[in-house]
């Protein structure tokens, strides 16, 4: 299995880093064997991975990380680097390669420290002798004052590093980095084709996985959770109900209520196990004594811990308010769909009754106004604002 296997309806990229990896290969085996190395070549130090959630950003990054760390012998008869199944492809395609660094941050932004820890650990030269490489799946979570930190180390990059960044859109990237980047597009995959990657690779019936990546559009990662995990599948269905419970005030307060209940329920559920084996991980090397004394000097670093696994659950709630807020644009986009007799096909069949009922009673201009209040939602979590606000005022807005 070739590691471009599972980057699913993106040929034009696959092609891309393809010839990157090639030329890459080439300067490689030239520095070993004191041959001149060709001047003209697609290989750079820098790239950007930017396209829509689920489009397979980080699965990108990690195939071409994986195919620069490819020691294949058949590379040396013409094959392409990036079999799938050496030992770079192996270790670089599962975590655990060396020189491959792959950094994904489940709290709301990435700090300088973090930061100047992987710009310090850029500098080192490869222990395996291709590349030293750094692959940031969530670059768009950079604080402006680490995006500075980074900058430095893209503009001057040592002989062998390669940063591998990933956002959502060039925007959410500082100017000054992406102007230094290799830039690369990724569009949302077809939902047949995401359909047979989860048949293939996952064993999901055929049926259940064409249900679930129609209904979430082509998102690879929450087609597959959606396959797999009834309490997904439960939470959706709730998520589904709610323009039809936002006839009054009462029912808009108790709808928001039980949105943002269930999204701490999910961040709570989320971090239990994590937090408490850190803590207890943490405790460990302080030196906790019989009983969990902790030895003097340690609460600081305690602290931190806490902070940090705050963090960290307000980053899970949110993320799981923004997939609901998601599944109920996608629910709207539907009855716009049926009020203009569009032949899109519907995303969420399962509730067509639901879609049919209230497209008959509003108007397009009234679903369009309901898909913008999600989205001024998301926007309003985005900046911070309290999550019960921020969904009270939307489902207000929703109320017909």
């Amino acid at each position: 299995m070739a590691v471009w296997d599972d980057l699913v309806g993106q040929s034009k990229v696959e092609e891309q880093l393809s010839a990157a990896a090639r030329d890459a290969d080439t300067f490689v085996t030239a520095h070993a064997t004191g041959q001149p190395v060709p001047e003209a070549s697609k290989m750079t130090h820098a790239w950007l991975f930017t396209g829509p959630p689920g489009s397979g950003r980080a699965t990108a990054a990690r195939a071409f990380a994986a195919a620069l760390q490819c020691v294949s012998p058949d590379r040396a008869l013409g094959g392409a680097p990036g079999c799938g199944f050496c030992d770079g492809c192996h270790t670089t395609l599962i975590g655990t390669h060396a020189d491959v660094e792959i950094i994904r941050t489940d709290l709301l932004s990435i700090g300088v420290k973090e930061t100047r820890a992987l710009v310090r650990r850029a500098q080192l030269s490869p222990a395996g002798g291709r590349w030293q490489i750094i692959v940031m799946e969530d670059a768009d979570r950079l604080t402006e004052g680490a995006g500075n930190v980074l900058l430095k180390a893209v503009e001057e990059p040592a002989p062998r590093t390669v940063w591998l960044l990933c956002a959502p859109s060039l925007e959410d990237v500082l100017p000054t980095i992406r102007s230094r980047c290799r830039h690369l597009t990724l569009r949302t995959p077809p939902v047949e084709a995401v359909a047979d990657l989860l048949v293939r690779r996952d064993g999901i019936e055929p049926e259940a996985a064409h249900a679930a990546a129609r209904a979430t559009q082509g998102h690879i990662d929450r087609a597959r959770r959606l396959a797999t995990d009834e309490r997904a599948r439960a939470r959706r269905s709730v998520v589904l109900k709610l323009p039809l419970r936002v006839g009054d005030v009462g029912g808009c307060l108790k709808a928001a209520q039980e949105l943002v209940d269930a999204a701490a329920e999910d961040a709570k559920q989320a971090a239990e196990e994590v937090d408490v084996k850190e803590t207890e991980e943490l405790k460990a090397a302080l030196g906790a004594t019989q009983g969990g004394r902790m030895p003097r000097g340690t609460a600081g670093a305690m602290k931190e811990l806490e902070d940090r696994q705050k963090r960290r659950r307000t980053r899970t709630q949110r993320d799981s308010l923004d997939l609901a807020l998601t599944d109920l644009t996608g629910f709207y986009r539907d009855v716009l769909a049926l009020q203009l007799r569009s032949t899109t096909a519907l995303a969420n069949t399962d509730v067509r009754d639901a879609i049919e009922r209230i497209a008959a009673d509003t108007t397009p201009e009234r679903t369009l106004r309901r898909i913008e209040a999600v989205l001024a939602c998301r926007e309003a979590l985005d900046r911070n604002v309290a999550p019960l606000l921020a969904v009270e005022a939307m489902t207000m807005s929703l109320r017909g």
